[in-house]
């Protein structure tokens, strides 16, 4: 029987076989990576590999053979095996958090639930800006003492509370704060837009002026006009009248 090499062994598609209680039967043993079948599938030769596995094999040998007897292998014709899976599920594992305290043992199958709510899964702090990692079990205790908790005012005021302000923290007094700074801001607001309106005004009031003293200049402009016409008109009268009695 062959093997992968080295470093496709390194990138195990399976499950580690330290994790079950009972040493897993060797049929259940993926000969590439040497872990327990996850995803099991079965090429046209009858071997079986973990999907991941087999799909990086391929991937990797030239001439898309079978690791195990070098029969040519056809993608198209990887059958996954979903009842040997639900086999390889119902094996019993140890928690992966055993090396940290947890007892626990538990279906394969049921790994992800588990670590959703192991106290011993190491996760990190919630609070931004902490970057401590620590077991689920601690976490109300570190929550007590990080100093960068904050959450809510819970008597529902929106104030965000940290260790620091909490036990000053008053809701009537922080509303009164907030409110007396809005209407210092609503008052700023009107006296800017109040200055804004008489600058407008000053202004309309120079445009009023400036048009005015521009239709009083085209009524003297017209008036000019129209006496200059007459000068014309009588001019032209008297030369006329002086050619005729010549």
């Amino acid at each position: 029987m062959h093997f992968a090499d080295p470093d496709m062994s390194s990138q195990s598609g399976g499950h580690d076989v330290e994790l079950f209680v009972e040493t897993p039967d060797y049929d259940l043993i993926c000969t590439i990576c040497q872990g327990v079948l996850r995803c099991p599938v079965r090429a046209a030769c009858h071997h079986i590999f973990c999907k991941k596995c087999i799909l990086q094999w391929l991937k990797r040998c030239r001439h898309q053979t079978c690791p195990c007897c070098r029969k040519p292998v056809n993608q198209s014709l990887i059958f996954v095996m979903f009842k040997l899976s639900k086999v390889i599920g119902r094996l019993k594992i140890k928690c992966k958090n055993k090396i940290r305290g947890c007892p626990h043992t538990l279906a394969l199958s049921e790994q992800y639930c588990h670590s959703m709510s192991c106290l011993f899964e190491l996760i990190p702090c919630p609070y931004q800006g902490c970057r401590a990692q620590l077991l689920r079990r601690d976490l109300d205790a570190h929550a007590r003492h990080c100093e960068h908790w904050s959450q809510p005012c819970h008597m529902g005021c929106g104030t965000v509370l940290s260790h620091r302000t909490q036990a000053k923290h008053n809701c009537y007094r922080q509303l009164r704060h907030e409110y007396e700074a809005r209407q210092r801001n609503h008052r700023a607001i009107a006296a800017a837009l109040q200055r804004k309106m008489r600058r407008m005004q000053s202004t309309m009031a120079d445009m009023k002026r400036q048009i005015g003293l521009i239709c009083e200049s085209l009524e003297v402009m017209d008036e000019l006009e129209e006496v200059e016409e007459e000068d014309l008109g009588e001019t032209s009268g008297s030369f006329s009248s002086s050619t005729s009695s010549s």
